[in-house]
């Protein structure tokens, strides 16, 4: 079993920057692939990074590439998001997802946090 919260939602212009960051429960937080969805209103929810237990592979949905950067702090028993360059469409609620086993970029994980509210304004 494994609990997630995120931090690190908030209101940030467009253009600006924010870092969103998910702790985990759990003594085998490093066996698991993590991932960052959203969902906007009226919207399907959407991976939008994710990170293999090791770190050493990542995922970033097209509309985010080279403006986010997901990343892991096994140690920690946390996982982060890095975004830069927001944009109006980023906003959205942010949930941290937890799987066992391999990095997926579909909706395929098992654990999820309760969100994080990001808004751009213009």
């Amino acid at each position: 079993q494994v609990q997630l919260v995120e931090s690190g939602g908030g209101l940030v212009q467009a253009g600006g920057s924010l870092r969103l960051s998910c702790a985990a429960s759990g003594r085998t937080f490093s066996s698991y692939a993590m991932a960052w969805f959203r969902q906007a209103p009226g919207k399907v929810r959407e991976v939008v990074a994710a990170i293999s237990w090791s770190g050493g592979s990542t995922y970033y949905t097209d509309s985010v590439k080279g403006r986010f950067t997901i990343s892991r702090d096994n140690a920690k028993n946390s996982v982060y998001l890095q975004m830069n360059s927001l944009k109006l469409e980023d906003t959205a609620v942010y949930y941290c997802a937890a799987r066992r086993g391999y990095l997926s970029k579909f909706n395929e994980y098992d654990y999820w946090g309760q969100g994080t509210q990001v808004t751009v304004s213009s």
